[in-house]
């Protein structure tokens, strides 16, 4: 099968709430896509993201009961999960910084990249401690003091960066759902599931969140629950 254009996968793509059995998957082509996921934009170029592959039978069901036993989770072929991680920034912080030395040859070179390191090894690090809660109210304080007599950075708190790694692990999850609808796969991304199970499952630590869980397979045509309904564009598109 040629594989879709970008225009066409979006098109294609819908969340398939039920799989046919008969119809099996391509578990390579289903890697393919994660690496696809991998690609996706990320804050800080930090990367704090796992991507879980279950193809297990018995895993598998296990993690549908704790999706409530909904159709798309428990007659998948297949899921993904992808994972929040904000407890690896600062080994992600230092494969960011061994990258950039890395690529120096030259005296030059490491003029050139003084700005980086100074960005992954002072600025990145004093955020990051924000997930700590005390940390970061403190960095909240600060900021709003600052807020007021210049432009400010606001999103300081452990709450906040808990937003930013969803942020960035779910502009992964989309890249991973295109790249399914373009092999001609369906996917279907749920938030219904009970996270501290399906962690105990994956045997995650404690820090790690669960950002969704896809179902991936081959849709049946009761599997798409009625025709594609979209506000109007004109009521959210703004030109300024």
């Amino acid at each position: 099968m040629k594989e879709k254009t970008v225009s066409e996968a979006i098109a294609h793509r819908r969340s398939v709430r039920v799989y046919d059995p008969e119809k099996p998957i391509d578990t390579q082509k289903v890697k393919y896509c994660i690496e696809q996921a991998s690609l996706a934009p990320t804050s800080s170029n930090l990367q704090l993201w796992e991507f879980y592959h279950v193809t297990s039978p018995e895993l598998k069901k296990e993690i549908a009961k704790n999706c409530y036993n909904q159709p798309a989770a428990k007659t998948a072929q297949e899921l993904v999960i992808p994972v929040v991680r904000l407890d690896l920034w600062k080994e992600r912080i230092q494969s960011n910084v061994d990258f950039i030395r890395s690529n120096v040859k030259t005296p030059e070179d490491e003029a050139k990249i003084k700005g980086a390191l100074t960005y992954y090894q002072k600025i990145i690090p004093n955020l990051y401690r924000g997930t700590s809660f005390w940390r970061g109210v403190v960095h909240k304080l600060k900021a709003n003091w600052d807020g007021m007599r210049k432009v400010s950075y606001r999103e300081v708190t452990s709450g906040d960066l808990r937003v930013v790694g969803h942020k960035s692990t779910a502009l992964a999850a989309q890249n991973f759902m295109v790249s399914m609808a373009a092999q001609g796969y369906d996917t279907c991304p749920m938030e219904g599931f009970d996270s501290k199970r399906i962690k105990r499952t994956l045997n995650l630590p404690s820090a790690a969140q669960i950002s969704m869980v896809i179902g991936c397979g081959i849709r049946k045509p009761e599997g798409v629950y009625g025709k594609r309904f979209r506000i109007p564009f004109d009521q959210v598109y703004r030109e300024l």
